[in-house]
């Protein structure tokens, strides 16, 4: 049956789309494979979202429903620093569990584009650190100690993903690193820093070398801005 084009549809169409994505992180998925799934025609699916990218865009959007549903139901600590941490943690297992919204979300990057979506647990991330700066705790401005906090969380999640292995140990390294820079509780957090730059290089055809190499720039400004 020729599904009508109600909000129930285009929701069908988004999970039937997340369904593919998540079968097979990273690869591409077919439009017609996701109308098969819900009983529509192409038109129907170009009516509510106009093209391939446009769906794509409904289903990061939808990805970051998810990933923000699981941190509200986080408690908060009271302590910026420690809701820091875990939502570090937070992060990465998102990642781990759901590869392929992650890689949609946060991998696959255009330079100078950010999508609306990303800023809303980046407002999660600079509230966090404004107060912490309030507080007295940061040795960087809270904007950038949110950026750092960012670029080493993501870097680490996307190395994890591309290794098909989590890494505990090495998501904590990192992540004491960071907090250790922007808090200036230790001095020698680049090394964290470097071993991402390191797995990122080694491994470009992941993320394409465009977007690898955005992501070694951002990196090392950071570090750049830590260590002087």
């Amino acid at each position: 049956m020729i599904g009508e084009p109600t909000s129930d549809t285009r929701e069908r169409l988004i999970a039937a789309a997340a369904d593919l994505i998540a079968a097979s992180p990273g690869e591409d998925f077919s439009l017609r494979a996701v109308c098969d799934a819900v009983g529509v025609k192409m038109p129907t699916l170009y009516h509510f979202f106009g093209s391939k990218q446009g769906l794509i865009d409904a289903v990061v959007e939808h990805g970051f429903d998810l990933y923000l549903g699981e941190k509200a139901a986080m408690e908060t600590s009271g302590d910026p620093i420690q809701d820091i941490r875990s939502g570090w943690d937070a992060h990465v297992a998102f990642g781990l569990a759901n590869p392929g919204f992650y890689t949609l979300m946060y991998g696959k990057i255009q330079p100078g584009h950010s999508p609306a979506a990303q800023s809303r647990p980046s407002d999660i991330l600079r509230g966090l650190t404004a107060r912490a700066a309030d507080q007295g705790r940061l040795v960087v401005t809270s904007e950038q100690a949110a950026a750092h906090i960012l670029v080493t969380n993501i870097g680490v999640t996307l190395r994890q993903i591309i290794m098909a292995s989590p890494d505990p140990n090495l998501s904590a390294a990192v992540r004491e690193g960071a907090i250790a820079a922007i808090t200036g509780t230790d001095r020698h957090s680049a090394a964290p820093v470097a071993t991402v730059i390191e797995m990122a290089a080694a491994r470009p055809e992941v993320l394409g070398s465009t977007q690898t190499q955005l992501l070694i720039e951002w990196l090392r400004t950071l570090e750049a801005r830590d260590n002087r």
